[in-house]
Formats: C-alpha cells, sequence, structure tokens
C-alpha cells in the first residue's frame, strides 16, 4: 500500500498509509478503535477503492478487485445448515472446482475429522475458528487477512488459537495480514507491527518483532517481551489520550 488515503463523505480515515507484507510474512496491525483497521482490509479486498495511493498484489494494482486474498472476519460466519466439510470447500465450491479429499485432509491435520459431518451449532468457538481459517486456506490465495479472528474466544482458548495458528502457518507460509487489539498477540504471532494513529490512522510506528521462531508459550513470561510489551503499550496509550 503507497501513500493511500481514504475518506467517507466528510470523514477522512486514512491519510498517508504506506506498508508491505513480504512473501510469507505475518505482519500484524494494532491501532485504537475506530483508527481505520477495517478499512484498511475493504480496501485490499476491493470492496471500496482508495481515494488516493496505490494497493499492488504482486507488482499488479488491485484496486476495486475481489477474491485475491483469503479473508478471516472476526466470527467464524460459517453456514449452520451446512456441515463442517461443506463450509470448508464453500470458498472452493464458488469457483466450481471444490475438493472435498483436500479438505478432509486439512480436517484431520487440526483434528477435526470426527466433526466433518457435524453442523456448526454443535462446535466448540476454538473448533468454529478451525474451521474458518482452513475456509481462508483453501481459497489458495497466497495472502491471507485475518480480522481480529481470535477477540471473542476466553483467555485459554485464545492462547490454544494462536499456538495452533502458529503450527499451521510455520508448515505453509502463507503472507498473513492480522489485525488484532492485543499487544501480546501482535507480538506472539507477528514478524513486524504496524502501529496505527487515531483517525484519520497514519502509521506511527513500525516494530520488528526481535524473537526467533518457532515461538513457544513460554515467551510470554520472558523479560524481553515484557519491555517490548511496555514499549508497544506506551504508544498506544498515547494515541488513546490524543483521541479523547
Amino acid at each position: 500500500m503507497n501513500h493511500i488515503e481514504k475518506s467517507f463523505a466528510k470523514t477522512r480515515v486514512l491519510n498517508d498509509i504506506s506498508m508491505h507484507v513480504e512473501e510469507g510474512e505475518f505482519v500484524a496491525l494494532l491501532g485504537p478503535s475506530g483508527s481505520g483497521k477495517s478499512t484498511l482490509f475493504n480496501l485490499i479486498g476491493g470492496m471500496t477503492s482508495p481515494d488516493e495511493g496505490t494497493i499492488l498484489l504482486n507488482d499488479n494494482i488491485i484496486h476495486g478487485q475481489k477474491g485475491l486474498i483469503g479473508y478471516m472476519p472476526q466470527q467464524p460466519s460459517l453456514f449452520p445448515w451446512r456441515t463442517v466439510i461443506e463450509n470448508v470447500v464453500l470458498v472452493q465450491e464458488l469457483s466450481g472446482k471444490p475438493n472435498y479429499e483436500e479438505a478432509k485432509e486439512w480436517l484431520k491435520k487440526v483434528g477435526l475429522q470426527d466433526f466433518q459431518n457435524a453442523y456448526p451449532m454443535e462446535l466448540s468457538g476454538g473448533m468454529k475458528q478451525r474451521v474458518a481459517f482452513i475456509r481462508a486456506l483453501l481459497s489458495k490465495q497466497n495472502l491471507l487477512c485475518l480480522d481480529e479472528p481470535f477477540s471473542a474466544l476466553d483467555e485459554f482458548t485464545r492462547i490454544e488459537m494462536q499456538k495452533w495458528l502458529l503450527s499451521v502457518w510455520e508448515d505453509n507460509r502463507k503472507s498473513i495480514l492480522f489485525v488484532t487489539h492485543s499487544i501480546e498477540e501482535a507480538l506472539f504471532l507477528a514478524d513486524r507491527i504496524y502501529i496505527l494513529t487515531k483517525r484519520p490512522a497514519t502509521i506511527k510506528e513500525e516494530i520488528i518483532v526481535p524473537f526467533a521462531r518457532p515461538r513457544e508459550e513460554s515467551l510470554l513470561n520472558a523479560n524481553e517481551f515484557f519491555q517490548l510489551k511496555q514499549k508497544l503499550f506506551n504508544l498506544l496509550r498515547d494515541e488513546i489520550k490524543v483521541g479523547e
């Protein structure tokens, strides 16, 4: 994204946003509520176009083009009348080529092989999120945009899902852009973090996360982790104070 500007009516939401995601990289976005993080996803996904600037995917401008990224929203958004496996192949089905064998393999990898014929109402919150993520993976897009996918989960389930996401990502290394309100989550998952200001959003700071991979849960208690967490907390606290 190069020098992106976006307004709705008289409200400017994004102001000169420039950022990038490398192939196979995990990048997180942190910012105050209402800072335009979801608007960025809508622009990348082709739901709307920038007023100024360019958005490129593999060096091609993609303004207003849909179907070029994988997307996972805050809620799993599973169709209740479809079984787990039918939900998993939905994106492939829309393109006319559902691959049930591949879907079964992925469900086995994530421990849901016994639930492939179950309906969403029979699943826990964490299980629903796994189904939604596998559906995004099977879209075959190289860039996945994840919009606070674990925000509705309890703390213990959330940590387990973070570890699960990293294990799956390590195996296939899709490029990921991950929106979160959790500083700890961003530090645990990402290679780099962009800090957004209050609206109209600009990039306040880019943080390179120094922790080696694979990440272990013990990292959450490390002194280096706490110090960087405090730095990010102060950056975001300043933005919230400015916006009050």
